[in-house]
């Protein structure tokens, strides 16, 4: 007897190949059979009418600490997302050693948020256990972040590492690998992530080879320098010989749009000589950060706290205010060509009342001009300040989604509280709802494709991804003529429509909106070995 039936459903298996109509059987967390069938089974969903696919995954978010705040929590469950992959951008709560443990919590916490208790961990593989032993509700797997490495051995020191210092990260990296990390992250917009060389990255990248682990990076420009940025990681990961995943691929401020054509022609090259090079992009012409990116990187030497300090100095004020006004060589200074009626709040905690304002609007209010503004803002809320930034253009980000080599995520910040990015709640519905139904311009197999087997492939996250048995149940239902992004710009905490089951591990974890709590994820530990199926080619 089988746990359960999913009949009568339009089947999109993941591979890419046309939907087929036909039953999937679960019993003990694992596909068993797909077609037509004949058996009896414990419980029976009807989905008629309905698309039957893998769990969508989120192949890039920082939900490293919103998992360990709420087990059960809905924002990726009413999406259909069934697995997150963290600790991206450099950015992660681990390694966490005491040390430097204020400066790694100011550092990551516009983006990943913080929590009311103190992290039992200091390892990588110390804070996987922490969410192994968790009453997780959907599956995780996570990078080892190179800003919380460098962190911890450099503090935010803005030179190359000793010949001590770097062997040390690679032994941190060493244990975040064999406890089960996917990879290397890094984000070379950030620092320290952007006082780190090119030749400093690739010594670091020759500890994944070994591991068959993954390069993911944020690059160190997304606007005036986004071809040099490409070109960096290119050679980085030629170097070392690793495989490389681009980070969210975007071409931003308008002086730059339509430059992710050329990006492309470039990872085209690289691809045609034989390197292992794909992205991610999420479907949204708007982006979100922490207010500090945009300052100049010199004045973020020594962490937050030291930042604010300088901003507290009236000569270094001057200093800043006369760098972000003007267009800069080595850094990308988005706020010239984009401006600041197009960077809005969108977490303040001390000033809940300017959340999804512009820095202009609230400079035209307090009749400050809007570098001073954004910078007393950063002075009363200590540094932590999360901001939607407008920096994209809708026809470059089409391009990117339509890209063979592009997988779909929705980079979504752990800051669950005042006026986040819609991109939290909405990314996946709104693949299908404006890209699928709306543009057309992807047909519905390839979208579940790039939001399945594609990102379980690169990721390396054992048997998912596909409809097939033997591999793991995480199966989400949905209508494809309702599924909705209901979150907008304005207001971006609603949940979509037209999802109505997720099954994670087999287990019913949402039925029509309502959160089942079952507690049924798991940590995806990465295996190394390989097979050959279907029509890719996965790991598991």
């Amino acid at each position: 007897m089988l746990d359960t039936i999913i009949k009568n459903g339009r089947i999109v298996d993941g591979t890419g190949n046309p939907w087929f109509f036909g039953s999937v059987g679960i019993k003990d967390g694992v596909i068993t059979h797909i077609g037509t069938f004949d058996i009896e089974s414990r419980e029976v969903v009807d989905a008629k009418g309905q698309i039957v696919s893998p769990g969508f995954i989120d192949g890039h978010s920082h939900s490293d600490l919103l998992v360990l705040k709420d087990p059960h929590f809905d924002i990726k469950l009413q999406q259909g997302v069934t697995s997150e992959v963290v600790g991206n951008c450099g950015l992660a709560p681990a390694p966490f050693y005491k040390e430097n443990g204020s400066l790694l919590k100011e550092y990551v916490e516009p983006i990943i948020g913080n929590t009311d208790w103190e992290w039992p961990w200091t390892t990588v593989g110390e804070y996987i256990e922490t969410i192994n032993k968790s009453s997780i509700s959907e599956n995780i797997a996570t990078y080892v972040a190179h800003g919380a490495l460098r962190i911890a051995v450099m503090g935010f020191e803005n030179r190359p590492p000793t010949k001590e210092e770097m062997a040390k990260m690679k032994s941190i990296l060493e244990e975040g690998m064999q406890t089960g990390a996917i990879g290397l992250s890094i984000g070379l917009l950030y620092s320290p992530g952007r006082y780190a060389t090119k030749e400093e990255i690739a010594e670091l990248c020759s500890v994944l080879p070994k591991h068959d682990g993954i390069l993911a990076t944020h690059i160190r420009g997304e606007g005036n320098n986004l071809i040099p940025s490409i070109e960096e990681v290119i050679w980085i990961a030629e170097r070392s010989g690793v495989s490389l995943q681009v980070s969210h691929l975007k071409a931003a401020g308008k002086r730059n749009w339509g430059g992710v054509f050329e990006a492309i022609s470039i990872i085209e090259d690289a691809r045609a000589r034989g390197m292992d090079i794909t992205c991610d992009v999420y479907p949204y012409d708007a982006g979100s950060t922490s207010l500090t990116t945009l300052l100049p990187p010199w004045s973020l030497e020594g962490g937050i706290q030291a930042c604010i300090e300088r901003i507290r100095d009236k000569t270094l004020r001057e200093r800043i205010k006369e760098e972000v006004s003007e267009e800069q060589e080595d850094w990308d200074n988005l706020v010239v060509s984009t401006g600041w009626n197009n960077v809005v709040v969108s977490n303040a905690s001390n000033n809940p009342q300017i959340e999804g304002m512009s820095i202009l609007d609230i400079s035209n209010i307090t009749g400050n001009d809007p570098i001073d503004t954004a910078l007393d803002l950063l002075l009363e809320e200590e540094g932590n300040v999360s901001i939607v930034y407008y920096h994209m253009l809708s026809k470059d980000v089409e391009k990117v989604i339509k890209w063979d080599y592009s997988l779909i995520i929705s980079d979504s910040l752990g800051c669950e509280v005042g006026n986040p990015h819609p991109r939290t709640y909405g990314s996946f519905p709104r693949l299908f709802s404006k890209y699928v139904k709306e543009m057309k311009t992807l047909t519905l197999e390839q979208a579940v494709r790039k939001v399945t087997s594609f990102p379980v492939q690169r990721f390396k996250l054992g048997k998912r991804g596909l409809l097939i048995p033997g591999y793991k149940a995480d199966i989400t239902i949905f209508n494809q003529e309702t599924i909705n992004d209901l979150a907008t710009f304005e207001n971006p905490i609603q949940y979509p429509n037209g999802i109505s089951n997720v099954f994670i591990n087999g287990v019913k974890a949402i039925e029509n909106k309502v959160n089942l709590k079952t507690s049924n994820g798991e940590m995806i530990k990465t295996s190394r070995l390989s097979c050959s199926c279907v029509k890719h080619r996965l790991h598991h």
